[in-house]
């Protein structure tokens, strides 16, 4: 049994991801804490307040890996994207109407994802990407990250994502590479 295998994946809604937040936060503070990201606790705490209200959607859902014995290693959440987002608006190039037309459906947004170091290169990863998205009917998923975060950029890419743009996330944020895995 490697050690992989020994990793549990759990698949999530909302409320069953809101009681394992504190999982969930373990595993964003230690790998967001790390460069190129370099957040500190005022941003982990933000973006646990974005959870709260995110886990309360309906289409929510969520992946959490863990050991055998219950610690968390992994994480990885988001959303079908309403056909009144704004997340092709931060683009710093438009693209085609075709590409950034939303209905509720079509597009799984992957709001966050993560594995912690010691799992890392181990298939844990591919593993929390398919559970969190087996539930869902989406033609595409879309996710941000940053051109420095070098092993998030190859795992994605080796699942099959392509670079379609560049945003600011947020205001302030630092550009992001906008990324899609087409599914269907």
């Amino acid at each position: 049994m490697t050690v992989s295998e020994t990793i549990s994946i759990e698949a999530l809604d909302g409320p069953a991801a809101a009681r394992a937040e504190p999982a969930f936060r373990l595993v964003y503070a230690e790998v967001f804490a790390e460069e190129p990201y370099d957040e500190g606790p005022e941003s982990v705490e933000a973006t646990f307040r974005r959870f709260r209200s995110q886990v309360r959607k309906s289409t929510f859902r969520a992946a959490l890996a863990r050991t055998a014995g219950g610690e968390p290693v992994g994480i990885a959440y988001g959303y079908p994207l309403s056909p009144a987002t704004g997340w092709w608006d931060r683009l710093i190039t438009p693209v085609p109407a075709d590409l950034r037309r939303e209905d509720g459906r079509r597009t799984f947004g992957l709001m966050e994802f993560a594995v912690r170091v010691p799992w890392r290169r181990l298939g844990v990863g591919r593993r929390l990407h398919d559970a969190l998205l087996a539930e869902g009917n989406e033609e595409r998923v879309l996710l941000n990250a940053l051109p420095d975060a070098e092993a998030a950029q190859a795992a994605y890419r080796s699942w099959g994502y392509r670079k379609v743009g560049e945003a600011r996330p947020w205001e302030g944020a630092a550009l992001h590479d906008v990324m899609v895995l087409q599914l269907l």
